[in-house]
């Protein structure tokens, strides 16, 4: 959430960025809005001073054995107005709160402008793509050979875009998460956390999901509770309401937990496998930070994340997103695309943002400088740490051998229990 004094300020730079993202909101309505309340509290401040005036000459009449009757009528109706008023500046500020929570973050300037994914800035490369002597298949096909996937069951006991794994096939899902999580927490410092599967309204508000992701989230009937879409909705929220001590921070945290979307705009798209789940496992990064460390703390998460694929020897970029492409909440993300030999080119496994202090004037977090003064908002970052469901496709695309088996990277070995192949 921006605050609505400096959208007032900076109005012009704001109809910028929003054409920037891709986004026609009009402002009008909410500039209305704020300037009537502005009018309102100063009309209520006057009448408010008249009503002060007025006690005090009632309690002088009083004194003197003067009738004060005209003076108290006048004084209970400028007290029936400001009631009236203050019922509309409620009004208002409930509509300012639906105004504000629809418009998107400010992008950083470091964020190129562009309209879409095409107009996004490769930031770097590693590792080469392996040049197989034979055709490359892709992993339902590599999966289902091997008698570790199941789509159709998945389907039946489901719907699409459930898959089933079985035996080593689930064995390797575990592996990779109990390997992201040793990385992160042993090696990067980050405590490990296991929230909640399930939300309130609230908190879905507070990381930016409600409202304006409803219809891609799931929820339960009859109850306050909604399915996470990733654990940076409980991780971010562990302290909404706080104020932190300047000491406290930087926090790291991460998490393994299912995650589920509905995936309402991606009909039609990446259809088979596993790629695009309406469940799926991941393991999350989420940091909060002061403003003056939390670009720096950014870019060390990303370095979190693509050491992963780092250490499992397979290659990826990263890409910076352009404005048009970049999420509702973030001011500067970084894609990390993983190389699927199957498909010939790089695929999203691990988004890692800065949403600078957008989702703590929403929750309320605060932290009391060292040096004083008003507590200020912290800002917040999450990334994949990364995605297990696309790194187990990565896993089973990148070390395929021609006869269908599967060579286990050495990093996963120990995880496997010494297991070196899947056949």
């Amino acid at each position: 959430m921006l605050d609505i004094k400096w959208i007032r300020s900076n109005i012009d730079e704001v109809r910028t960025f929003l054409a920037n993202r891709n986004n026609d909101l009009d402002l009008s309505p909410l500039l209305a809005m704020d300037e009537e309340k502005r009018a309102l509290l100063s009309e209520t401040e006057e009448l408010k001073a008249r009503r002060n005036e007025g006690s005090k000459k009632v309690g002088m009449a009083k004194a003197k054995g003067e009738d004060a009757a005209g003076v108290m009528e006048e004084m209970r109706a400028i007290g029936e107005k400001i009631k009236e008023i203050d019922l509309r500046i409620a009004e208002i500020d409930a509509a300012l709160d639906d105004m504000l929570l629809s418009i998107p973050n400010r992008p950083h300037d470091s964020v190129p402008v562009g309209r879409d994914e095409n107009d996004n800035r490769e930031v770097r490369r590693w590792g080469e793509p392996k040049a197989f002597s034979f055709e490359p298949k892709p992993h339902w096909d590599l999966g289902e050979a091997l008698g570790i996937m199941d789509f159709e069951k998945g389907a039946s006991l489901a719907q699409s875009r459930f898959t089933v794994l079985k035996g080593k096939g689930a064995r390797l899902e575990r592996a990779l998460t109990n390997f992201m999580l040793d990385l992160h927490t042993v090696k990067h410092g980050y405590l490990e956390v296991e929230p909640p599967f399930m939300v309130n309204s609230k908190t879905m508000q507070g990381t930016g999901q409600l409202p304006k992701f409803a219809e891609d989230l799931y929820k339960c009937e009859g109850e306050d509770l909604w399915l996470i879409p990733t654990a940076e909705v409980p991780l971010t929220n562990m302290h909404a309401g706080e104020i932190l001590e300047e000491d406290q921070l930087p926090l790291y945290l991460t998490a393994y937990t299912p995650c589920f979307r509905r995936e309402a705009g991606a009909y039609g798209r990446d259809v088979r496998g596993m790629l695009r789940q309406h469940q799926f496992d991941k393991v999350e990064m989420v940091k909060i930070a002061t403003p003056e460390t939390s670009y720096a703390e950014l870019e060390r998460m990303t370095d979190n994340a693509e050491e992963v694929l780092r250490t499992l020897n397979i290659p990826f970029r990263t890409i910076c997103l352009c404005t048009g492409d970049m999420g509702f909440g973030a001011s500067k993300t970084y894609d990390i695309e993983v190389w699927l030999p199957s498909q010939d080119k790089y695929r999203e496994i691990s988004s890692c943002s800065n949403c600078e202090d957008f989702q703590a004037r929403r929750m309320n977090t605060r932290y009391r400088p060292k040096s004083g003064g008003r507590p200020r908002f912290v800002h917040t970052l999450n990334g994949s740490g990364i995605a297990v469901g696309r790194t187990l496709i990565a896993v089973l695309e990148n070390y395929q051998r021609e006869d269908g088996s599967i060579e286990v990277p050495e990093a996963l070995i120990p995880y496997m229990g010494g297991l070196r192949e899947i056949r």
